[in-house]
């Protein structure tokens, strides 16, 4: 069991997060109507930290007009790519005091467009979310359509980015709260993403647990079952849903100040390092993300020093 912090550090952890509220943290996430310059970037969302949606960022890209079911099918119909299924939209989640992962699975595009469209019934719920950049190595059909860099961005953290990652699925697919370590510029195609925020110096009050791995599989009858990976290390997690919290199990939680924002379509999200996220978005929605790793940023190391700190506390 970890050491119970001091009281003292308890408190100075819980100032702390007020006063970064009321010093430079915004009540809700602000619009910038034109995508900045790259120093005005860096200055004003980049090292303070803070997320913004900027609107007009990517109108010239051809994908906004052109990325749809049927140019899908035309495109890519044939395409094996890797799906995420699960049996209720909870993929990389705590469940049953287990984190479960989803079942990858290999199908054609067409195939999950039938799922999507609801052409076809199929158990389970299917989500285009694999990372490490499935954009440019399962789907390079469709890289003509966008950028694969955000040239402003690009020269604000000089660097490209490490990843390009493409989405798409269900209504019903959730991405539970989690952190990364990448700077994020999240781009909507199509529909619309509902994101659910907290600030890295809300960590004190977000639960941790070390929870043993496992995956989905589905049985030849269409039940999920969940296969217990049983060599491998525990997995640190939020337990916690920001959507029906259990406070009291939770009471930490009560002292977050979590903030709600709506991406829609031709909107991009400035989604810094280490802030929580939970998302969910509408049938079919079409997104792509740009991760910038900045692993080794200032930021990054102060911040990780905070989640130390904020780890002594035993959870309940």
């Amino acid at each position: 069991m970890m050491a119970e912090k001091p009281e003292g550090l308890n408190k100075c952890l819980r100032d702390f997060s007020e006063e970064a509220r009321e010093l430079y943290l915004n009540q809700s996430v602000p619009y910038l109507e034109l995508p900045p310059a790259p120093l005005e970037f860096y200055r004003d969302w980049i090292a303070p930290n803070k997320p913004c949606i900027i609107r007009n960022a990517f109108n010239h890209w051809p994908a906004l007009s052109r990325w749809s079911p049927d140019y899908f099918r035309e495109k890519l119909g044939s395409k094996v790519i890797s799906v995420a299924v699960t049996p209720d939209g909870y993929a990389d989640a705590v469940s049953d005091g287990r984190f479960v992962m989803p079942e990858e699975r290999s199908m054609t595009f067409s195939s999950l467009l039938d799922v999507i469209e609801g052409k076809v019934e199929q158990p389970g719920v299917y989500y285009v979310q694999k990372q490490c950049s499935n954009l440019t190595e399962e789907l390079p059909e469709l890289t003509a359509d966008i950028e694969e860099d955000i040239p402003w961005m690009s020269q604000a953290l000089g660097r490209s980015p490490d990843a390009v990652n493409f989405w798409m699925g269900e209504a019903s697919a959730v991405t539970s709260l989690h952190k990364d370590h990448y700077e994020n510029l999240y781009c909507v195609i199509s529909g619309e993403k509902t994101f659910i925020l907290l600030p890295p110096t809300d960590r004190p009050f977000i639960p941790y647990g070390l929870y043993p791995p496992a995956v989905y599989r589905q049985a030849a009858d269409g039940r999920f079952e969940v296969d217990e990976q049983t060599d491998a290390e525990k997995v640190p997690w939020i337990p916690l849903d920001p959507l029906d919290p259990d406070l009291e199990r939770y009471g930490s939680y009560r002292g977050a100040r979590p903030l709600l924002c709506r991406v829609a379509a031709g909107e991009m999200l400035y989604l810094p390092s280490l802030w929580f996220h939970h998302v969910r978005q509408s049938q079919g929605c079409i997104a792509v993300n740009f991760w910038y790793d900045m692993d080794y940023d200032i930021k990054y190391n102060y911040y990780q020093l905070l989640d130390k700190l904020s780890g002594l506390t035993p959870q309940p």
